[in-house]
This record gives C-alpha cells, sequence and structure tokens, in this order.
C-alpha cells in the first residue's frame, strides 16, 4: 500500500509540472492526449457552452461565455496547486507521516495534507514539524517549488493579457474599416476611393503580420481563443475569417494591384486558422450552411461593380472564388460551432451607418464649403454620391 501511495504521489507531482511546463513555459504546441489542462478543457467547455447556448438573450448569452476564459484560468491553476499539495501528501503518507502534530491528535494523512499545503504556499507555521531529515529535505524542496510556481503563475498573467490587447486592437481598428460584423464586401467598397488601393495593401500586410502573432501565441496559449472580445459582433474568428474571404476575392475576381499581397496574407491566415483548428483536434465541418450560395455571389459582385471595383466578369469567377473558400471555411466553420463565435456573412445582413460616419459628413460638408472651382467634379461625386467612400 505504501509503495503505490508513493507511486501515486509521484505521478501527481510529474503531470502537475509536466502540464504546467507545457502549457505557461513551453514556447510551443503542447503535446499528449492525457495532459491536464486537455482534459480540464474537454471536461468543462461542453457543459458550459450548452448551457450558454439555452440563453436566449444575445447580450447575457455572450456574457456567460466571455466569462469561460479568465475563469477557466483561474480553475486550472487551482488544479495545478492541488495536483502539488496531494502529491506530496501522498509522498508524506507512503514514508509513514514522520510528523509531530502538537495537537495531540494522530498523525495521518489529514496531517500530511496540511502540511503540504503550508509548505507549497510557504505559510512558514511550523507547528507540525518533521522528524526525519528525509522529510526535511523534502518539505525544502517543496517550499521552493511553491516560490517558483507562484512566480509562474504571476508572470503568466501579464503575457496572457498582453497577448489578448495585442490581438484586440486591430480587431476593432477593423470596425471603422469593414463593418461590424466585418465583411468582405464592405471592406473593399470602403477601400475603393482615389488612393484606396495603397490603403488596402498596406492594411493587408498588416493582418498578414497580425496572423502571424494570432498563430504563435495561441499555439502556445490555446487558452486564448476562448478569450471573447469586449464589443458586441466581434471576434478573433469572425475578423480572420472576414480577412480570408477579402483576400479570395481579391485573388479569384479582382483585377487590382492587392490581389498579390491578398496571397500573401491569405496564406498566413489560412496557416493560423488551420493550426488553431488542429489545436483543438478538430476536422473541416461541410454540413454547415452555404455561406455564399449563388444568388448571394451576384449580390456580392454587383455591389463591387457599383463601388467601382475592376471584376474578372468570367464564367469561371464563382468556381474560382468556391475553390478559394474550400480552402478555409471548412475549418473556420469548426472552429466557430467548438468555440459559439458566428462567422461574418459576406454582404452585411443589416446595413446601418456607423458611428464615424457623421463625423466624415461633417468633414464632407467642410469640403464642399470651399469654391467650387477648387473641388474637382471626381472629389465632389466621391464626397456626396457613396456613403461608405466616405472615409
Amino acid at each position: 500500500m505504501q509503495i503505490l501511495t508513493l507511486i501515486g504521489g509521484i505521478a501527481c507531482l510529474f503531470f502537475a509540472l509536466l502540464d504546467a511546463f507545457q502549457t505557461v513555459i513551453l514556447p510551443r504546441r503542447a503535446t499528449g492526449r492525457f495532459r491536464i489542462t486537455r482534459i480540464f478543457y474537454i471536461v468543462t467547455w461542453a457543459p458550459w457552452s450548452w448551457l450558454s447556448s439555452r440563453i436566449k438573450n444575445e447580450r447575457k448569452r455572450e456574457t456567460m461565455l466571455s466569462v469561460y476564459g479568465p475563469l477557466s484560468l483561474v480553475l486550472l491553476i487551482a488544479i495545478w496547486a492541488s495536483a502539488l499539495v496531494i502529491g506530496f501528501a501522498l509522498i508524506y503518507y507512503s514514508l509513514g507521516s514522520p510528523f509531530v502534530d502538537p495537537l495531540g491528535r494522530t498523525v495521518g494523512l489529514r496531517s500530511d495534507v496540511y502540511v503540504s499545503g503550508t509548505t507549497l504556499f510557504t505559510l512558514g507555521l511550523g507547528d507540525v514539524v518533521p522528524r526525519q531529515y528525509t522529510i526535511r529535505d523534502l518539505v525544502i524542496l517543496e517550499a521552493g517549488m511553491g516560490l517558483g510556481f507562484v512566480a509562474m503563475v504571476i508572470g503568466y498573467f501579464p503575457v496572457l493579457y498582453g497577448a489578448f490587447s495585442r490581438r484586440e486592437v486591430s480587431i476593432s481598428l477593423l470596425d471603422a474599416r469593414a463593418g461590424s460584423p466585418p465583411t468582405a464586401v464592405e471592406l473593399l467598397q470602403r477601400h475603393s476611393f482615389e488612393g484606396g488601393n495603397a490603403a488596402l495593401i498596406v492594411l493587408l500586410e498588416e493582418w498578414e503580420r497580425w496572423s502571424a502573432e494570432l498563430l504563435e501565441s495561441h499555439i502556445s496559449y490555446p487558452l486564448l481563443c476562448y478569450f471573447r472580445s469586449q464589443h458586441t459582433h466581434q471576434s478573433w474568428l469572425g475578423a480572420l475569417t472576414a480577412i480570408l474571404d477579402t483576400c479570395a476575392l481579391l485573388i479569384s475576381g479582382v483585377q487590382e494591384h492587392p490581389a498579390r499581397q491578398a496571397q500573401l496574407t491569405f496564406a498566413m491566415a489560412r496557416h493560423a486558422l488551420v493550426d488553431l483548428a488542429q489545436v483543438f483536434s478538430l476536422t473541416p465541418v461541410n454540413d454547415m450552411r452555404d455561406r455564399l450560395p449563388e444568388e448571394q455571389f451576384r449580390v456580392v459582385y454587383d455591389k463591387m461593380c457599383q463601388s467601382g471595383v475592376r471584376l474578372c466578369r468570367d464564367a469561371h469567377s464563382s468556381a474560382r472564388l468556391l475553390q478559394m473558400r474550400q480552402l478555409y471555411e471548412g475549418y473556420a466553420k469548426s472552429l466557430s460551432r467548438h468555440l459559439c463565435m458566428s462567422l461574418p456573412p459576406w454582404v452585411a445582413e443589416h446595413p446601418h451607418k456607423d458611428n464615424w460616419l457623421s463625423v466624415a459628413r461633417l468633414r464632407a460638408e467642410a469640403e464642399a464649403s470651399a469654391p467650387a472651382e477648387n473641388v474637382p467634379d471626381d472629389a465632389r461625386k466621391l464626397l456626396f454620391d457613396e456613403e461608405h467612400h466616405v472615409f
């Protein structure tokens, strides 16, 4: 019995330390089917998401889903600490609980757990003391491990929230450029002004880097995938999918210079999407509703034509776009289903005037107040014909 207890205690320490090392310190994807972190998220996320889906109010449902990420982090740290306490307690128990209890009670597993807890959290009470030199060495080892554990936790939070903040900044900036939720058509329409191609290339370059940063941070810390954006209709998955939609349109059917940068951004964004799906062991989903049926495809191209975007209006445009979509949509749908994050439409389903447009309209009025000879005809048309041109 003592040998089995000793093996159990060593196993608790080994799996807890290995899992904490892979989750927090190791800067690459953690492997192993029986890791504590993996089992924890499998067991807790399914019931949490199921309960959240029963809430009809969208705002309350999103609030409940947003709590899971930070709460799971706290619970995971508590599980690691508990595993360390129990592991050392089992080792003490297997060695005969060699302690002196000033309460006069028989020393047993309960006292072992007490000693292990006070030692790991460095309380230093000293009321229950060891009677053997070997146990004293173990107590010192546990105290040092507890101090390192606290330091690891303190350093873990800034890294996570720093990566989360960097991710959310670009998502917030996308609101004024592609709407909320962001859509590919809206993004291209708002960049159809004079000089818009150059601005679009810069934007795609920024999102290529954003996708690379997302890949590196979320592969190392998959927990961040459960952290949701602070604003309604915004999510990292929705923004990434909208960028992929935009790149797919530019590559398959637009005769413009940004198509070159679109290929680079598409490759990086798809890489991030596929790898993150593999982190959760997800396979592409093909049984969900088509995001771009044929009639919607015609609406997309009509809107871009009206905005002055030069299109490849040949018979194979739809087929090329479908081939591009098949490279990433299955993974996006699987992540959408798993994380309970909706994917953006191709065209805004409920168009509305964004808050920043009222400011842009005032600027348009200021431009119009100049003498007529100072305002070119194309500029006047740009300011007043299409409000999505006001940028």
